[in-house]
């Protein structure tokens, strides 16, 4: 039998969410969000003037690369740390396609290549992010335009960096859009597993 119980979610507390845990120990819980996030997220415009703060000058030393961009996101609204995440991850799914992955250098994409990593093609699309706004929206209309045995994974750790450093906690959080090779099914067309 299902039950469903409504909770407003700012009523929903720590003791409450015990109670509930108590009651229903083997129960999952599906939130589902009835309205749009108040005013006062982090723009777009302004996600990619974080990604212009990565410090290129310090290549080579990836922690160093994001720390801008870390300190920045720490000291702005806790909003903002997941807006980034959600956003990251948008732009992460737009260029999950088989047409980017067949232009990412050695490791790309081919049907004969059993070799194809689905986490080297993700750190690749980090590295199309982190090469900022215009280099992106090239590369989402010209997937030829991807960059070529390049790869940029340090991206996917600012939000939980910056989360640590003003919460002094690990984020939790789940991104709106699947960044895993393959999780756009339309960019990536019948294609099973690739």
């Amino acid at each position: 039998m299902t039950n469903t119980i409504r909770y407003p979610l700012h009523n929903l507390s720590p003791a409450t969410l015990r109670d509930l845990q108590d009651k229903y120990p083997n129960a999952s819980v599906q939130i589902e969000l009835n309205e749009q996030p108040a005013e006062g997220g982090l723009s777009e415009e302004a996600f990619w003037a974080l990604i212009a703060l990565l410090d290129w000058s310090k290549t080579g030393d990836d922690e160093a690369v994001i720390l801008p961009v870390v300190t920045k996101l720490a000291e702005s609204p806790l909003r903002h740390i997941f807006d980034f995440k959600d956003i990251l991850s948008q732009k992460l799914y737009l260029i999950d396609t088989q047409e980017h992955a067949r232009h990412i250098g050695d490791a790309a994409y081919d049907e004969a290549n059993n070799q194809f990593s689905g986490d080297v093609f993700l750190f690749a699309r980090c590295c199309a992010v982190a090469n900022g706004q215009a280099s992106f929206d090239q590369v989402r209309r010209n997937p030829t335009a991807m960059p070529k045995d390049l790869e940029f994974a340090p991206l996917l750790r600012v939000a939980n960096e910056a989360y640590r450093r003003q919460k002094n906690a690990v984020m939790r959080y789940v991104a709106a859009y699947p960044i895993e090779t393959g999780s756009n099914l339309e960019g990536w067309g019948s294609l099973d597993n690739p």
